[in-house]
């Protein structure tokens, strides 16, 4: 099982106003939240480990992961109200966040809340999005993380949202922690430029970037690009191998949850190959690698597609056919 990390909550996608109201529509969502969700439906077993409230809003999120196959016997349930993320649409496609959650489930989870031991088939870990930086949850996922690494493969993504994020040195410091332990970074442009200062399209400051992870312990580092594709760096014994694959062209009704997907796939694709534990990714190549990006920039096109967080199935992505350009790489 790949047990996921983080936040569930609601996601209140806000419209038009007609004059009298607001047009609203309230979506299950959260970054781990959605990566649980993706990699259930690309065939993996899937754990999420993340504060779920009694409240209405809390029951809605654990029976939307479970109706999809995602375990949560790991996620304790708390009184604490449900985070509420008011998504705005921006001009460009993109979106803006606002969250509202102070006290709420998500972030009121601690050391004790979490499980002792893991069970024995939890072979991955993924963390990533708001609830790393805020505490006390932030400091209990960094405590699971320590303890884990090591024994097991940490996943990490960042994904900053930098206009809800209130400290950013405090973030920085924490991320610096979650680094040192991680062996799969997945970090997008957004994370790049508001987090570290890095312009993602200088690709020397990008491969620098990458290479600094590389050497502080992690094993592979995937940045995305957006519709510039994604570009995977990954530690061999003759240095840093560099893999890339090209964005899709497709219609975008949004991008909410594509890097999650994109993120959710990776693993899923890794751990289907048997590569996602301690001794796959010692033997992981490049051709692997490339494998893996394109099968995960191919989720995320779908997921661009549709409105909202929507992952694809494992049989939608092995329609769409891999790209020319990862083929044989």
């Amino acid at each position: 099982m790949i047990l996921v990390c983080g936040e569930a909550l609601i996601d209140l996608f806000v419209g038009d106003d007609d004059g009298t109201a607001l047009a609203a529509r309230a979506v299950p969502g959260g970054s781990p939240f959605n990566v649980a969700i993706a990699l259930a439906r690309l065939g993996r077993p899937a754990g999420f480990c993340g504060g779920l409230s009694t409240d209405r809003f809390g029951e809605v999120l654990a029976g939307r992961l479970t109706r999809d196959g995602v375990d949560v016997s790991l996620a304790p349930r708390l009184s604490a109200p449900t985070t509420i993320g008011v998504v705005a649409p921006r001009p460009n496609g993109d979106v803006s966040y606002a969250f509202h959650g102070h006290g709420a489930a998500d972030r009121s989870i601690g050391g004790a809340d979490l499980p002792a031991t893991l069970p024995d088939g939890v072979r991955a870990l993924a963390f990533g999005s708001f609830s790393l930086a805020v505490d006390p949850a932030g400091a209990a996922y960094l405590a699971l993380a320590q303890r884990e690494a090591g024994r097991r493969v940490v996943s990490l993504d960042p994904n900053l949202r930098a206009m809800v994020t209130p400290d950013l040195a405090a973030w920085r410091a924490r991320l610096a922690e979650f680094l040192a332990v991680a062996d799969i970074v997945k970090a997008s442009a957004e994370d790049l430029a508001d987090g570290f200062g890095i312009d993602p399209v200088d690709a020397a400051a990008l491969t620098a970037w990458a290479e600094g992870r590389l050497a502080g312990g992690a094993r592979l580092v995937v940045t995305t690009l957006g519709s510039a594709g994604a570009r995977a760096f990954l530690r061999t014994p003759r240095g840093t191998a560099m893999r890339a694959v090209a964005g899709r062209r497709v219609r975008v009704a949004d991008t909410v949850g594509a890097g999650d997907t994109l993120h959710a796939a990776l693993l899923a694709r890794l751990d289907a190959r048997g590569l996602l534990d301690r001794a796959g990714l010692e033997t992981l190549s490049p051709d692997d690698v490339a494998d893996a990006l394109d099968f995960a920039v191919r989720a995320a096109s779908i997921t661009c597609e549709r409105p909202g967080a929507n992952p694809p199935t494992l049989a939608e992505v092995e329609a769409r056919g891999a790209s020319p350009a990862a083929q044989g790489r």
